[in-house]
């Protein structure tokens, strides 16, 4: 039998390695970004083109390479950071210099120049898919450069895989947030399309996050510094009042490393338990700093997942650190022990607030009030005193001829001297139980909730937001698909929404479907967003609460890999425009809800999952009187 185990060809091993490296254009932005920190650099520039697909590049001001390092950096198993097995348990640098190098350059088209502050010249070195092109001098700054070209040109599966350039410009911009938070000494601006995305200065963490996240940060910033003989903690949580619905805002770095911790993070939410809901996620920042012995940053090849070797003790360290945080900035629930629970104030002796103002405080309180007081009727005081007398009459049944037990009609409870006659067209034929509705459409509203109305086999109670996102889910999904044409009500004066740049690159993938719902808008800068209209339908009011709770609903359910990405958006948006409980609804719109439901093609059910309606007939009823 002849042999057939061969070794590979470097060619081919180095693309092997890349697939573990790199995935998309935001792994090769990390990796080079990861190096110029390391090199020293404190200004950095990140220059894309198409969303990294065509071009990235990255020059810093670091400490650059000699020719024989610029050579050797992209050679496998090139690095300067481990001389022996020891030093694998004791990194607290980003990258290993070299060996990311070696990955990009078998899978792209890269041209490096760099120089070092002895020397006068510089090398230039271009490699295309792990074959050397050329190396020669070159006059050149302090500093190294890396253009990274044309990814995946000679493995042309891979880079079919590869999503539209919003989306891949939104991995790009977390990578880059990722970075800039853990080095904010350091100086960063970015470039997409030569248009100038980002421009950070050296300063503070907290500088640096109003700078990325937006000027609305500031005021949710809570500060938690924890040193212990374990570990350090420090960063910023936010505020519970500030939390979402949606990840994404959750940063943990151990070292200065970022990385991926669901235990983590868990421990962070269980420091907010109880100030928040079970669905909403808060904003933090977090540094460890522990000691690198203590920790395994090599389980995973792009290092964003690390072993501790007590999980549990960092854990509870976390928990209580944050909850400490929340506490000392009186963010969390206290009890106020001066108040007599026994004796309140209310009863020991009432205070007019009227007593607690000087003169000047009075005059100007009786000034504003002015323009709201009635003008002066000598006949209005003695009206007030007898108001009972002109209610005497209505209390007696006689007096309402057209509410007699011959002719009782509907009426609307906020006006008593209307009266509106029935209409034989609004009355609903059928449900989809084949239960009539009875004509005279004796329906009520139970704890502003549900709606309450007869049928003919007894009773049906509806969920009034659960028939509303059914309503609601379908037309926008009959929008979305085309089938029907929306309209859009635009605001008199535009509203501003600050937003993060990852979520303006979402808004700018989803733009086309947005305007099929009948949102307009347009973006200014990387940090706001300017709403200019909103569906029929939606009230004004609520038009920037229902923007941004849609887009935090979907980004939520994105997660869910059967629904389309029109379903998404339809049941995110049905969601938060639906009529919620509590809202009081009159006699006119609980009947068009009820119609509008059971005009839909599933009426049963809400896209939660939610029953819509339930119908309790007689022998139900009967049971629970024992009859």
């Amino acid at each position: 039998m002849p042999d057939i185990i061969n070794l590979l060809p470097d060619a081919i091993a180095n693309q092997i390695a890349a697939g573990e490296v790199v995935q998309r254009p935001a792994s090769v932005v990390k990796e080079l970004l990861e190096n110029a920190i390391d090199a020293g650099a404190s200004d950095i520039q990140l220059i894309i083109k198409d969303a990294g697909k065509n071009m990235v590049q990255v020059v810093d001001n670091g400490k650059g390479m000699s020719e024989t390092d610029a050579r050797m950096s992209f050679e496998r198993h090139a690095t300067s950071k481990i001389n022996k097995a020891d030093d694998l348990f004791a990194i607290k640098t980003m990258g290993f210099r070299g060996e990311a190098l070696a990955s990009i350059a078998a899978v792209a088209q890269v041209e490096m120049k760099t120089c070092t502050q002895e020397k006068e010249l510089g090398a230039h070195i271009v490699i295309e898919g792990s074959e050397f092109i050329m190396q020669e001098p070159v006059a050149t700054t302090c500093g190294t450069s890396i253009r990274v070209r044309n990814l995946f040109f000679n493995v042309p599966a891979r880079r079919n895989f590869l999503k539209s350039n919003p989306v891949e410009l939104r991995h790009i911009n977390e990578e880059f947030i990722r970075v800039a938070l853990a080095n904010p000494n350091v100086g960063f601006s970015m470039t997409h399309n030569d248009l100038e995305n980002y421009v950070l200065r050296p300063g503070k963490l907290s500088q640096r996050i109003v700078a990325l996240f937006g000027k609305n940060y500031r005021s949710q910033l809570v500060t938690c510094n924890e040193e212990m003989a374990f570990i350090d903690i420090k960063g910023y949580v936010g505020k519970p009042e500030f939390s979402k619905k949606s990840r994404g805002e959750q940063y943990f770095f151990v070292n200065n490393r970022f990385i991926k911790s669901p235990y983590l993070n868990h421990a962070v939410f269980n420091a907010y338990s109880g100030l928040i809901a079970d669905d909403q996620y808060p904003f933090f920042v977090l540094f460890i700093d522990i000691d690198p012995s203590h920790i395994d940053v090599n389980v995973h090849p792009t290092k964003t997942e690390i072993k501790f070797d007590d999980e549990k003790t960092v854990y509870n360290l976390i928990k209580s650190a944050v909850k400490r945080a929340l506490g000392a900035h009186n963010v969390t629930p206290s009890m106020d022990f001066s108040f007599d629970t026994n004796f309140p104030q209310s009863f020991v002796g009432k205070i007019n607030p009227e007593e607690q103002l000087n003169d000047q405080q009075r005059a100007s309180k009786e000034r504003d009030y002015q323009q709201f007081r009635k003008p002066d009727n000598p006949r209005q005081d003695s009206n007030l005193k007898n108001w009972e007398q002109l209610y005497e009459s209505a209390l007696k049944k006689e007096s309402w001829p057209a509410f007699s037990d011959e002719n009782k009609e509907r009426t609307d409870p906020d006006q008593q001297g209307f009266v509106t006659m029935s209409s034989k067209a609004n009355e609903l034929k059928n449900s989809p139980d084949g239960n009539e509705i009875q004509e005279e459409r004796n329906i009520f509203q139970l704890q502003n909730t549900f709606i309450v109305t007869t049928v003919k086999s007894g009773l049906m109670m509806m969920d009034q937001q659960a028939a509303h996102e059914r309503i609601l889910y379908e037309r926008y999904i009959s929008l979305l698909s085309g089938e029907a044409q929306g309209g859009s009500q635009q605001f008199l004066f535009p509203e501003t929404i600050e937003m993060n740049p990852n979520d303006i690159s979402l808004v700018m993938e989803l733009k086309q479907s947005f305007n099929d719902l009948g949102f307009s808008f347009g973006v200014r800068g990387q940090s706001a967003l300017i709403l200019n209209g909103v569906p029929a339908g939606i009230p004004v009011s609520d038009g920037q609460r229902i923007f941004k709770g849609m887009l935090d609903a979907y980004k939520d359910r994105q997660k869910d890999p059967d629904a389309t990405r029109q379903e998404q958006l339809a049941r995110a948006l049905a969601l938060n425009a639906a009529v919620k409980p509590g809202k009081r609804l009159s006699k006119e719109e609980m009947i068009s809800l009820i119609d509008q439901l059971f005009a839909c093609e599933l009426p049963n059910y809400s896209p939660r999952g939610a029953n819509t309606y339930k119908i309790l007939n007689m022998d139900s009823i009967h049971q629970l009187f024992n009859k």
